[in-house]
């Protein structure tokens, strides 16, 4: 049986405005939440990290194998009018947040579109909530917001107006991203660089601070 219920993500209405995005609630019930959760990777640092260097149980195994199928990517492109087939997929899972995460941003110009599955069974914090921006100067200026709750599915195409980010929060915040990449060689190390620099700044600044 799959874990993934993909009518929930089908029947959820895309929004327009200010970008291309949806978020879809219920996408795992909740004995398949705790499931997941029971088979979680067991991270300790604040990254986002790829499966292969992860260990985890069969229920995560099987949630991974879902979001890596033709069947999830058909919805993806079927839900937003997009042509994913010349993309590479890539796969990363969280699992905490540190306070120099959630700066607006709108990704980099060679992601194509993003998926965010959330896995927390309950969220009370203010901070750690996605939203959806009207612009990449103002957190309160949102049109939509997701709280990282387990069972929820955010999606949107990345374009240069599709600014996200979040409060600061600094704790757990489970989470599986799986994004598509432009498959070109220039393309895949210009994503790496940006990613590397990003990295090395948030290490700085945590020597800086002492810790």
């Amino acid at each position: 049986m799959a874990l993934l219920n993909l009518a929930a993500f089908d029947n959820t209405p895309l929004q327009r405005d200010p970008f291309d995005f949806l978020i879809a609630e219920g996408v795992m019930s909740d004995e398949t939440l705790d499931e997941v959760n029971r088979d979680y990777p067991a991270i300790d640092i604040p990254a986002n990290l790829k499966p292969e260097d992860l260990e985890y149980g069969p229920s995560f195994k099987q949630l991974l194998d879902e979001v890596d199928s033709e069947e999830f990517q058909a919805a993806v492109e079927s839900k937003f009018g997009v042509d994913l087939a010349n993309t590479t997929k890539t796969i990363t899972v969280r699992r905490y947040s540190e306070k120099s995460d959630g700066n607006i941003h709108t990704d980099h110009p060679s992601k194509v579109m993003t998926v965010l599955i959330y896995f927390t069974k309950e969220w009370t914090q203010e901070g750690g909530r996605l939203r959806m921006l009207r612009s990449k100067t103002d957190i309160e200026d949102y049109v939509a917001e997701a709280a990282p709750v387990g069972g929820t599915l955010l999606a949107f195409r990345r374009s240069n107006k599709s600014y996200h980010g979040y409060k600061r929060f600094k704790g757990e915040r489970r989470m599986l991203q799986v994004n598509w990449v432009k498959s070109s060689r220039l393309a895949w190390y210009a994503q790496q660089l940006s990613r590397f620099g990003t990295h090395t700044g948030k290490r700085l600044l945590r020597v800086a601070r002492g810790y």
